[in-house]
């Protein structure tokens, strides 16, 4: 059997057809994965019943994942993908607060978003006793936090220190994850007080209140 790829979050409108058939199976497989994970724990689901779950066959499933618990990734992935591209689509010299807390608020707050969510909070949830779902979430952001980084230096600007967009992209990453795993701890909604949103943008301030790259803006 071939080694497996490791799962890339990357998508856009420049895909091909194929790789956006790609990027649809590995989200079926997820979508299973997460399911059979809710209904039976990580230790009472084989990669064999992901597969028959998503109906592909046992290769596909390798072809696109390490293992049982890596093939969550591109649903943890998703609310990162989804904030960046707000990001994005930001214009160059924007005040960065407040397009960084905009971008956050929104992606964890869009209606189509709410399935998602519920998604993470389960998987969370179980990785407590999984360290192997753990160390696919840590992946999931360290791999945000890499994306990150050059959106952020196209808005602050050619005269911004790499540095401080490095550690920018680090405290904007590790707020958003701080948050959902306090809120996926608890029973609060996803919005309002104690949501995803209110809580990551706490934590953004808390984080990033001495950061110079924003004060001057």
């Amino acid at each position: 059997m071939r080694s497996p790829r490791p799962y890339s979050p990357a998508t856009g409108p420049g895909q091909s057809l194929t790789e956006r058939r790609k990027a649809a199976t590995q989200l079926d497989i997820a979508r299973a994965a997460c399911a059979l994970f809710a209904e039976h724990g990580p230790d009472g689901t084989t990669a064999e019943d992901i597969a028959r779950r998503a109906g592909v066959a046992l290769r596909t499933f390798y072809r696109y994942f390490r293992s049982k618990q890596d093939a969550v990734a591109p649903l943890l992935a998703g609310g990162g993908d989804a904030w960046r591209a707000l990001l994005e689509a930001e214009e160059p010299g924007v005040p960065l607060r407040p397009a960084i807390e905009r971008a956050i608020t929104s992606s964890l707050t869009l209606p189509d978003g709410e399935e998602g969510l519920e998604w993470t909070r389960g998987l969370l949830r179980a990785s407590v006793d999984d360290p192997a779902l753990r160390a696919v979430w840590f992946r999931v952001n360290q791999d945000s936090e890499e994306r990150l980084v050059p959106v952020l230096a196209r808005l602050a600007g050619d005269a911004a220190d790499p540095l401080e967009i490095r550690l920018l992209a680090a405290a904007a990453t590790d707020a958003i994850r701080v948050a959902l795993e306090v809120w996926a701890a608890g029973d609060a909604p996803q919005r309002g007080p104690g949501s995803p949103a209110e809580l990551a943008v706490r934590c953004l301030r808390e984080l990033t209140g001495g950061m110079r790259v924003l004060a001057r803006r």
